[in-house]
């Protein structure tokens, strides 16, 4: 383990190769006791990340997963969108599990706030498009995004504002959003969980972003990057318009927190051993009914956020391909292989023939449990062999194999 840590350098970045829910958060959990600063860039509280520790469950929305290191500083960048009750709340849950997160956090002035009307014209948009809905988690990140794109919306730095200031800004709001959308906002209720937020957050808002994370690498402070959503998401790279509204590759990373891309040492590829989607969109990879129920109910491909039933398919070898091109990964970390444990056979997509079909290779499966082997060569043979066909595959080594939920249960080659 101390070899691969040592290979990662001073800023490491864990980015998703898929759709999501990867499992990026175990990785970043594992690792970030060797580094100084955790930091998210992007995303809202859409993103669901589960750790598992000692057998209790944690999900982290806004925090990064690796803030249950209670040594190392949090960083939340100026490429998020920030529902205030949901941080909160977080900030809560962590104390209560005995975790002290308050007096580590450090929040980019220039990151934007999601209020309750964005979550509410987003609740509005997907109802008016009725089957061309594109899946929305309804946690009003698009609408935050687009105000941020317009120019209309509120940064985090506002939390310093009087309240006399924030009321007729959203008296303003309330006009326009009534007259697009129709939609109305509760102006009393959204003060209420501003004031709430007021009180608690801005001490940790941080003059600027850019300055704190230079600082810190100055200092030779280590710097782990999380991605969120994954780069099939991605607004620019991903399957448009079934994507999300932020930029979710590692230079959208640096670029959501404002550092040079040359400060960057390694970027892990996140992907399972087979592969989900949520919402709608391209899938070429599905499974049929009986495979996929299978696969959900053993990986338990449900929303961590949301609770809804992912579609649950198999491995496409040219989308992680496409992803390690656009990221340049420098290993895998292939999560969940212990999902497929029980298959005859596995079948991956390699490419599309003539017709646009999918060219599938089937592997044999092992049909022996898998779950908490820290030990590469303890996998039974096919497994072994399923792993290094991925690397052959895309060029690419996997170093990390998650054969489980717990943060134990991780090979690392």
């Amino acid at each position: 383990m101390q070899e691969f840590i040592t290979s990662l350098g001073s800023v490491a970045a864990i980015i998703g190769a898929q759709w999501g829910d990867e499992g990026k958060g175990k990785a970043i959990d594992i690792l970030a006791e060797n580094f100084d600063v955790v930091a998210r860039a992007c995303g809202g509280a859409n993103a669901g990340h589960t750790i598992v520790v000692n057998g209790k469950k944690h999900v982290f929305r806004l925090l990064p997963s690796g803030c249950l290191h209670q040594k190392i500083q949090v960083y939340l960048g100026s490429g998020m969108v920030i529902h205030l009750p949901t941080l909160l709340e977080e900030i809560g849950l962590l104390k209560d599990a005995g975790v002290s997160i308050l007096d580590r956090l450090h929040v980019a002035p220039n990151a934007h706030i999601v209020f309750e009307f964005h979550k509410a014209i987003d609740g509005a948009l997907e109802e008016q498009k009725g089957k061309n809905a594109i899946g929305t988690t309804k946690r009003g990140i698009g609408p935050a995004y687009t105000d941020k794109a317009a120019r209309t919306g509120l940064r985090m730095e506002a939390l310093r504002w009087s309240m006399k200031d924030i009321r007729p800004w959203l008296m303003e709001k309330a006009t326009a959003v009534k007259a697009m959308y129709g939609v109305t906002i509760n102006i009393d209720d959204e003060c209420r969980l501003f004031e709430e937020a007021q009180k608690v957050i801005t001490p940790r808002v941080v003059k600027n972003g850019p300055d704190t994370l230079n600082e810190w690498r100055s200092a030779g402070k280590k710097i782990l990057v999380e991605g969120a959503q994954a780069t099939l998401l991605d607004i620019d790279h991903g399957t448009y318009p079934y994507v999300t509204s932020s930029q979710t590759t590692v230079a959208g990373a640096l670029q959501g927190l404002g550092m040079p891309p040359n400060c960057l040492n390694s970027c892990i590829g996140v992907a399972k051993a087979y592969c989900t989607r949520v919402g709608a969109g391209t899938f070429l990879c599905e499974a049929d009914e009986a495979a996929a129920t299978r696969l959900r109910e053993r990986g338990g491909e449900y929303g961590s956020v949301t609770k809804r039933p992912r579609r649950c398919g198999w491995l496409y070898v040219p989308d992680l391909k496409y992803s390690a091109m656009i990221n340049g990964f420098d290993c895998w970390n292939i999560t969940k292989l212990d999902v497929l444990d029980t298959e005859e056979t596995i079948p991956v997509g390699t490419g599309l023939d003539g017709s646009g079909k999918v060219i599938w290779e089937k592997m044999p499966g092992w049909k022996t449990s898998t779950v908490g082997i820290t030990d590469f060569k303890k996998l039974p043979k096919q497994a072994q062999d399923f792993i290094l066909f991925i690397g052959q595959k895309t060029g690419i080594p996997v170093r990390l194999i998650g054969t489980g939920q717990g943060r134990e249960q991780m090979i690392v080659r």
